[in-house]
């Protein structure tokens, strides 16, 4: 069965809906972040103060690049995953992509009820996240409108199944 992407802006509800997902069609669940944590051996937020992004984003595509078609795999992609090197067309060569539209102030909302410090490039003590979450959200776009499904952020759990199976 065809492998499952699911793209969008962090805190679009990725790894949560992707966990429902596969748990639903009995597909294996994978978080491509944690992949790359895993293999460095540290945290994202530390890839990114010692090594710099582009060295991340080179080990995005390197862990992408593993993924293979026909795995009955539901991926959870890291939020700027799709927006470099060619990677939304290896997504979308090599599965459904499925892009969480999630509006800006519901992610707004949701970092600062989580707290996380694992997002380098967001901090939910910054006074301009509202605006640095609107502006990367425009330049990401681009990128996430390719996708083979794009689901609003209020569609139910079961329209986005029936949306899905549409194109399995």
């Amino acid at each position: 069965m065809k492998n499952i992407y699911l793209i969008g802006m962090p805190s679009s509800g990725k790894s949560t809906l992707g966990k429902r997902i596969a748990d639903t069609l009995h597909y294996r669940f994978v978080d491509t972040d944690r992949i790359i944590v895993r293999e460095e051996g540290r945290s994202i937020a530390e890839i990114f103060a010692k090594s710099g992004e582009d060295y991340f984003r080179e080990a995005e595509r390197r862990v992408l690049r593993t993924i293979r078609p026909g795995n009955s795999l539901v991926i959870s992609t890291g939020g700027g995953m799709p927006c470099f090197h060619d990677n939304m067309t290896y997504i979308n060569a090599t599965g459904v992509s499925i892009f969480l539209d999630v509006p800006v102030d519901v992610l707004y909302s949701r970092m600062l009820a989580h707290a996380q410090h694992d997002r380098p490039l967001y901090s939910h003590k910054d006074p301009e996240l509202l605006r640095s979450l609107q502006q990367r959200y425009e330049i990401r776009f681009p990128f996430y409108s390719q996708a083979n499904v794009i689901v609003p952020g209020e569609t139910s759990e079961d329209e986005i199944l029936r949306r899905v199976g549409e194109w399995l």
